[in-house]
């Protein structure tokens, strides 16, 4: 239960310090780093608006993508302490309870009948279709190195105590810190600002909801990315004690953000042309992640 306490409270400044250090970058002041939350208790407050087009597909599409996130969190442990719920092969869980989510967010976009929203979904489905092998290969090396299938036995036996270790957990961090860019739709894959036509992935299916059900695919996406943030920290907390691992894994969820707001500053967007070689190029970083693993263990001849 711990741990989905922690997620949820680094949901809550995740968001606003992307923001805040993007407003740092260009110097400008910016917002403070609860409006990302103050956005959303605003539209929480407000009513949906529906097309006559659409149809219970569009209506529902919100609600299981925010409850997908919600339970793709509860399987999410913090370190050796146990997520709401766990078994054996629960990271096979984790992937496609989010993956139905995205499924929901995509028919949802066709159902309104635009072709513009329709061209959004399509380049949502393939870059999740493509960072899909990455965490796999990255997930897959702690279940080989641990010889279980469960978050908490894979975290709960990781001891990182030379380079080697060390140098694959950082690696294994960035990949997963770009598959949560490319999941939540940011840069260098899609810029969430952006409404040019030609470049729009995410913004452009979300452009027909509004209200309530808005704010529950943006605080889907505040979730989306703590998770992945405390997935990156149970790298790192190994048996620290209670009182260092909660310093870590918000120190961990601090540098997240503030590297993807350094990230989306600093580095133009791809052409969408390039997208699909960027997301290649993850999967090739977690197949080292996978040999430096059997290297490690003595399991490559």
């Amino acid at each position: 239960m711990i741990s989905f306490i922690l997620i949820v409270i680094a949901a809550l400044f995740f968001s606003g310090i992307i923001i805040r250090t993007k407003s740092l970058c260009t110097g400008r002041k910016g917002a403070g780093i609860f409006q990302p939350l103050y956005d959303v208790a605003r539209l929480f407050r407000k009513g949906a608006v529906y097309s006559n087009t659409t149809g219970w597909v569009f209506r529902a599409a919100p609600i299981v993508y925010f409850a997908s996130v919600v339970a793709a969190l509860l399987v999410v442990p913090f370190g050796r302490q146990g997520g709401v719920i766990g078994f054996d092969g629960d990271f096979v869980f984790f992937a496609y309870v989010l993956a139905l989510g995205k499924f929901f967010s995509i028919i949802g976009a066709l159902d309104t009948g635009s072709s513009f929203e329709g061209m959004g979904a399509s380049r949502e489905a393939l870059y999740s279709m493509l960072a899909e092998p990455a965490f796999f290969f990255v997930m897959g090396s702690g279940a080989l190195m641990a010889g279980n299938t469960s978050f908490q036995d894979i975290f709960g036996s990781l001891h990182l105590s030379g380079t080697g270790s060390y140098a694959l957990a950082i690696l294994a961090s960035i990949i997963l810190l770009m598959i949560a860019m490319i999941e939540n739709s940011r840069m260098p894959v899609d810029d969430p600002k952006t409404h040019l036509e030609l470049t729009m992935i995410h913004e452009v299916m979300i452009l027909d909801n509004s209200g309530f059900d808005l704010g529950l695919i943006l605080s889907a996406g505040y979730l989306k990315f703590a998770v992945y943030g405390a997935i990156i920290a149970n790298l790192f907390i190994g048996d620290l004690p209670m009182g260092w691992s909660v310093a870590v894994f918000f120190g961990i969820q601090a540098l997240c953000a503030i590297l993807i707001g350094f990230t989306e500053s600093f580095t133009a967007r791809f052409r969408m042309n390039h997208n699909p070689q960027f997301i290649f190029s993850l999967t090739a970083a977690a197949l080292l992640v996978i040999f430096g693993v059997l290297l490690l263990t003595g399991k490559l001849a």
